[in-house]
């Protein structure tokens, strides 16, 4: 298992701007992946600041959970095979990594824990003034919308470079805090 600390400064935008974005950065590295949210179905987790996804990117799927923190997100991260996902998704067998062992010690109970909703995201990648720079569409629901992402070590500094890039490029610039989880967990109704 592996842990990150994610500080990240998102604006949803229009179309037309995602696509002048990715004409600026034409030639970078362009890839799928689909996140598979999860929950109770009430939503026990997210009443607690919580969030369980698994990943899936290629052949390999990763399962993270995401706790807050003062500034950002603690990510804790396991991957998983293929078949530990099947499982999940058709018969409600969590897979046992690190992770289900502290949901545990937080008395969750995780076999009421299942796969919500999922959101595939089209993703370009960057790498811009010392951070990361994520180019998304994403279609959940059937929606569409334009996420700009930039990982960086403070949400401050993050906040300054994307503005300074919207600006740049004549992009109206507005922060956004609702996470991908919370859009497509709203599509649904939850």
């Amino acid at each position: 298992m592996s842990n990150a600390i994610e500080i990240e400064a998102k604006a949803l935008v229009q179309a037309e701007d995602y696509k002048k974005l990715t004409k600026v950065f034409r030639g970078s590295p362009r890839y799928v992946q689909t996140n598979h949210y999860i929950d109770t179905e009430d939503r026990s987790l997210a009443k607690e600041g919580l969030a369980i996804r698994i990943r899936e990117k290629g052949q390999s799927y990763e399962l993270t959970l995401k706790t807050p923190l003062s500034e950002g997100l603690l990510e804790k991260n396991a991957p998983i095979t293929y078949d530990q996902f099947v499982e999940f998704r058709d018969f409600g067998d969590f897979p046992k990594t690190d992770i289900t062992r502290f949901l545990l010690q937080l008395d969750v109970d995780v076999t009421k824990l299942k796969i919500l909703t999922s959101l595939t995201t089209e993703r370009v990648d960057v790498e811009y003034e010392g951070g990361l720079l994520s180019l998304d569409r994403n279609t959940y629901s059937g929606k569409t919308d334009y996420e700009i992402e930039f990982e960086y070590n403070s949400m401050n500094g993050a906040q300054k470079i994307m503005k300074d890039l919207f600006d740049q490029h004549e992009i109206p610039c507005h922060f956004s805090t609702a996470s991908k989880v919370q859009r497509a967990m709203a599509a649904i109704g939850k």
